[in-house]
């Protein structure tokens, strides 16, 4: 797929003036902008768009994918932006078909995943007269977009689609919304095509380079920093600030912590890198924040998973904030250098200065730093345990990372996709996963997109038993297109998130959490939809089946059943610091002996001796 910002593909149609229909002119602006790939599913009132998809296929100017759920188009549509770096593109009718985009559209939004989702609407004259199938998406997702249209006249529709594609990827990327009144769609008018990239928008000017005030006096902390981390997040990824942001980290020997959205924001087999931070994070990069004198998030909004207790949250440390979106510097924690840009501009800004000031590689400075954090790694690992009578979980990630190095994978949301995040390093948009949202059903249908985006690659869906079952019917979409997704299922018969905080947190109540009963032979499920199935018990047989899956060439369904009462650690409580985590073994560091006897949860003092905290019951 090509991006807006690109020179576009020829369309069939000439440049010169022709009477066409609104849902041609929204059909041609899409394959003028590049669009080689929609995902979607057709009803009533978006069927002037499919007519005239049917011709442009026929053509050979795109390719449909026809999902068996609007909520898989999405999440593909999601997958393929995530993965490509250009906008994904869905489609959906109106009412019921709309509706079912919305958590797609959310899970992007708050990832900042450039979409442009196209939804049908009932004729113009009707909106408003609760007829059928019609309902206000517009309205619905206006907290959910970062631009929405109603397309109230088809001559508008070239304009609409460049400025959608335009404001979709550029700034803080994310989704918007064309809303297509059914009579618009078979409308004609004299069709004049909008070239991409000619989009005039005087309200709208995202700030790209830094303040070079600001710039100096970011670098200047730096330089005087002794236990100096970098915290990177999604907007690293999304800036394409991978090569920018080792050659900074590298000049100054700085430490490199990444969220659950910016892995593979740095190379994880780097000396420097310190993993991913935060809930589930490595202890020595939460022991890193923690305990640093510098802070300098990059393209990271603070957020609630990551940081734990704000007020604790890297407490001792100053903090520069580069982002692209002035609305999230500050928004959670005043930084004392704030540099409003895109991430990628800021860094080679600081790159630049740095040439112009001369100052050289600066290693010693940070020895004594790296040094610490590389002992608290040491006593710290995260650990892979080995059980006499089951599969652990880590173990089969671990496999996964091991045979497909250069995969790019997906998850679902719970304790696999922690355990992905902590056990497989991941190359710049290898790591497709829902953050913000924390979307159950998200990975196979991301997978999807990712797949018919880069056909030729490698793409894994590690998933659970609970979210696979959330999105399951897209086995048919994958059949129908022989999309050679492999999807690992880590079956534990268990929601593993909701039973892990219902062991730590409420007295080991399993309420309904528990996904034995009613389960499916997944094997016999993937077969039903003409898909290989596959299931392994068996530590012996875990690595010869993971191969026979990669091996096969047709999209995959392997079960892998593992230990079912396996807890992801580490674990930071609710309200507790980042240096409070559970999991970790009774040796501590940071002579902090003290502050961790107290409950993670309540407080309480003096609990390390008992099972459960005496005040709020939390299980130690």
């Amino acid at each position: 797929m090509v991006s807006s910002r690109v020179p576009s593909k020829t369309s069939s149609l000439e440049q010169s003036t022709a009477r066409r229909s609104g849902a041609f002119a929204l059909i041609d602006s899409l394959v003028r902008h590049g669009v080689q790939h929609i995902f979607g599913y057709p009803g009533g009132a978006i069927l002037p768009i499919y007519d005239e998809l049917y011709r442009a296929e026929a053509r050979g100017d795109l390719q449909h994918i026809l999902v068996r759920h609007e909520q898989g188009a999405s999440h593909a549509a999601d997958g393929y932006a995530r993965a490509t770096g250009q906008v994904g593109v869905c489609f959906g009718t109106s009412g019921p078909g709309a509706t079912n985009l919305v958590t797609g559209i959310a899970t992007a939004h708050l990832d900042s995943i450039p979409m442009v989702v196209v939804t049908g609407q009932v004729p113009r004259a009707a909106i408003g007269s609760d007829a059928f199938q019609e309902t206000d998406i517009w309205g619905i997702t206006l907290p959910l977009v970062k631009n929405s249209y109603v397309v109230r006249r088809a001559e508008d529709m070239p304009r609409i689609v460049a400025e959608a594609f335009h404001i979709a990827s550029t700034g803080r990327p994310g989704p918007v919304l064309i809303d297509v009144p059914k009579d618009v769609g078979l409308e004609e008018f004299d069709y004049v095509p909008v070239v991409p990239g000619q989009v005039r928008l005087p309200g709208y000017r995202p700030t790209v380079k830094g303040n070079p005030r600001q710039i100096a006096a970011a670098l200047k902390l730096i330089r005087a920093a002794q236990q100096p981390l970098f915290y990177v997040g999604g907007g690293a990824i999304a800036a394409g600030a991978h090569a920018e942001l080792q050659a900074l980290a590298e000049h100054f020997q700085i430490p490199v912590t990444t969220t659950l959205m910016g892995l593979g924001a740095f190379d994880e087999y780097h000396p420097l890198a310190v993993g991913m931070l935060g809930m589930h994070g490595t202890a020595y990069a939460n022991f890193a924040v923690s305990e640093c004198d510098l802070l300098i998030a990059v393209g990271a909004r603070f957020d609630d998973r990551v940081t734990g207790k704000l007020d604790a949250f890297a407490s001792k440390a100053q903090v520069i904030h580069i982002d692209i979106d002035p609305a999230e510097v500050g928004k959670n924690r005043a930084p004392n250098v704030p540099i409003v840009g895109d991430v990628r501009v800021v860094l080679r800004q600081m790159g630049e200065r740095l040439a112009e000031l001369g100052w050289p590689p600066q290693h010693e400075q940070t020895a004594a730093w790296r040094s610490r954090i590389a002992q608290w790694r040491q006593d710290y690992p995260l650990v892979v345990p080995q059980h006499a009578d089951s599969i652990s979980p880590q173990e089969a990630i671990v496999e996964l990372g091991r045979q497909a190095p250069r995969a790019y994978y997906t998850t679902d949301v719970g304790q696999h996709q922690m355990w992905a995040a902590q056990f497989i390093n991941y190359g710049p948009r290898r790591w497709i996963s829902s953050a913000g949202l924390g979307t159950m059903g998200f990975g196979m249908p991301a997978a999807m997109g990712v797949q018919v985006a880069l056909p030729d690659e490698t793409v894994i869906c590690i998933s659970g038993d609970a979210s696979f079952q959330m999105n399951l019917q897209e086995l048919a979409t994958l059949a129908q297109y022989n999309i050679k997704v492999k999807t690992a299922i880590i079956n534990n018969g268990w929601q593993g998130m909701v039973r892990q905080w219902q062991q730590t947190f409420f007295g080991e109540r399993y309420s309904a959490s528990n996904m034995q009963a009613g389960m499916p032979d997944f094997v016999k499920l993937a077969e039903a939809f003409g898909v290989k199935g596959m299931i392994v018990t068996e530590r012996d047989d875990l690595a010869s089946a993971i191969a026979a899956m990669l091996a096969h060439d047709g999209p995959v369904l392997l079960d892998i059943h593992v230990t079912k009462d396996e807890n992801c650690y580490p674990m930071i409580a609710p309200g507790a610091s980042n240096a409070q985590m559970l999991g970790l073994p009774q040796k501590q560091t940071l002579n902090r002996a003290a502050e961790l006897l107290y409950c993670p949860n309540c407080q309480a003092k003096n609990v390390s001796t008992n099972k459960f905290c005496p005040e709020c019951g939390t299980k130690l």
